[in-house]
């Protein structure tokens, strides 16, 4: 990176000013930036990377007039271990630094605490961290920055309110149906997605109600925009066109039921008529000698069978000509 002469002489004031010596003997931690840029350091996570990142970035590449920021990315192993699961993998989230504008150089597989062997191989002159403890889950020790702290050569940023990888996801989390359907609708699968076949249908259906609700919201809006117009145009006033529409409403579901009363009364009477045909047809057809299985009053006779009865007939006489009789 180039620099002017200008620059580094502004460079080499300024950071001798703003290091100072950490030790007591005053040569430990003396600033060792002559005539080169001002490398400092910053580390993280970042997932889901976003203007909160950016901002804190900034502030580390302008701490100083001429500055090389050298940014710090932990893999997904080390991540995982001591922080959780990332929505993006290590490689998205090296790439999503290296389209920052104030990154110079992007650091992959940072370790989670910083030792002085790190900053020498990297010449690292300061690090570039909000002022929060860090708790080190690694358990070296309470703050992942104790030890660039200890020795001065910790450089202070702000945090961005408002703004972070864990309230993104609890957004994402708060209004999950909503992504579900929308990447449903654009064509994921619900295996892509995770979601159950019951999920998925309830979805569906939840989505296809809101969308009616909404259809049927906007037709009133309609209605009563034109209601508001042709009372205007009429000079009356709205709550007589509502009062008319009443009374038309009351009147058309008046007659809806009378006509619906009177057509289940015709299909009523005809099914009995049907009913009551079925019943002589099988008297006719499907007599089983058992009077009991009928309740027609008006048929008071028996159906005979005539062949059984000229047969009776015919057994009689003989038994005349038998007894002489």
């Amino acid at each position: 990176m180039g620099n002017s002469e200008g620059e580094e002489g502004q460079s080499q004031t300024q950071t001798e000013a703003e290091g100072g010596n950490g030790g007591e003997d005053g040569s430990q931690h003396q600033a060792v930036v002559v005539d080169r840029p001002v490398r400092v350091y910053a580390d993280g996570i970042y997932d889901l990377f976003h203007f909160g990142h950016a901002r804190s970035l900034e502030q580390a590449k302008k701490l100083f007039p001429n500055t090389y920021l050298l940014v710090g990315c932990c893999n997904d192993e080390i991540t995982h271990k001591y922080k959780g699961k990332t929505v993006m993998n290590e490689q998205e989230r090296y790439e999503s630094l290296r389209h920052c504008r104030w990154v110079d150089e992007v650091v992959p597989d940072a370790p989670w605490v910083i030792t002085q062997e790190f900053l020498d191989k990297h010449e690292i002159d300061y690090v570039a961290h909000d002022s929060l403890p860090y708790a080190d889950a690694s358990g070296a020790g309470k703050d992942v920055y104790e030890y660039v702290k200890s020795i001065g050569k910790f450089k202070e940023t702000k945090r961005t309110e408002g703004i972070s990888t864990s309230d993104i996801i609890m957004r994402i989390i708060k209004d999950y149906n909503q992504y579900v359907m929308r990447n449903l609708q654009r064509g994921y699968t619900r295996k892509d997605l995770g979601v159950s076949y019951v999920k998925e249908k309830r979805l569906r259906v939840n989505m296809g109600l809101k969308k009616l609700r909404e259809k049927v919201k906007k037709q009133q809006e309609r209605v009563g925009e034109k209601i508001q117009t042709v009372a205007k145009t009429a000079g009356m006033r709205q709550n007589i066109w509502v009062e008319n529409a009443d009374r038309w409403v009351a009147g058309f579901l008046e007659m809806f039921e009378e006509g619906c009363h009177k057509m289940g009364t015709a299909i009523r009477d005809r099914i009995q008529e049907q009913l009551k045909g079925q019943q002589v047809r099988g008297l006719i057809y499907d007599w089983d000698g058992d009077t009991d299985d009928y309740d027609d009053d008006d048929d008071d006779g028996y159906y005979y069978d005539r062949s059984e009865e000229g047969e009776n007939i015919d057994g009689e006489d003989e038994d005349l000509d038998e007894n002489g009789e």
